[in-house]
């Protein structure tokens, strides 16, 4: 199967695989070549995929959505961390998190910031008119 995992950004992992496992709302799931075409809403967590004759691979991805259509299978998330070793998960992933978390703090702050001036003009705008 072509498997893919989009970020907004960029294109994360594009590989061809025999088996994915990921976990939705309702459930842990896995998808073979063979498989009906499926849609399913990912929840935050470990989603592995596997060649024969290789290794899984495990990546920690935030929400998202998994689409199999014949030989494709695309997952769409806004953040995925790929997981050399399982021991060093947790660690992995709260880095990985708490820059995301620092980041869209600053992005509040400076939105906020833009608002209270927009505000504050509008007030402005008001006393003169």
């Amino acid at each position: 199967m072509n498997f893919k995992i989009l970020l907004p950004y960029e294109v994360f992992v594009h590989r061809d695989v025999d088996k994915v496992k990921a976990e939705a709302i309702n459930g842990s799931f896995c998808l073979l070549p063979r498989h009906i075409d499926f849609v399913a809403a990912l929840v935050p967590g470990l989603l592995s995929v596997q060649k024969s004759g290789s290794p899984e691979e495990y990546y920690a991805t935030d929400e998202g959505v998994i689409v199999k259509k014949g030989d494709e299978v695309l997952v769409s998330t806004r953040n995925a961390v790929i997981i050399p070793d399982l021991g060093r998960l947790e660690g992995l992933v709260e880095e990985q998190f708490k820059t995301i978390d620092d980041r869209e703090k600053k992005a509040r702050t400076a939105a906020a910031r833009l608002e209270a001036d927009i505000v504050r003009r509008f007030m402005e705008i008001g006393k003169h008119g």
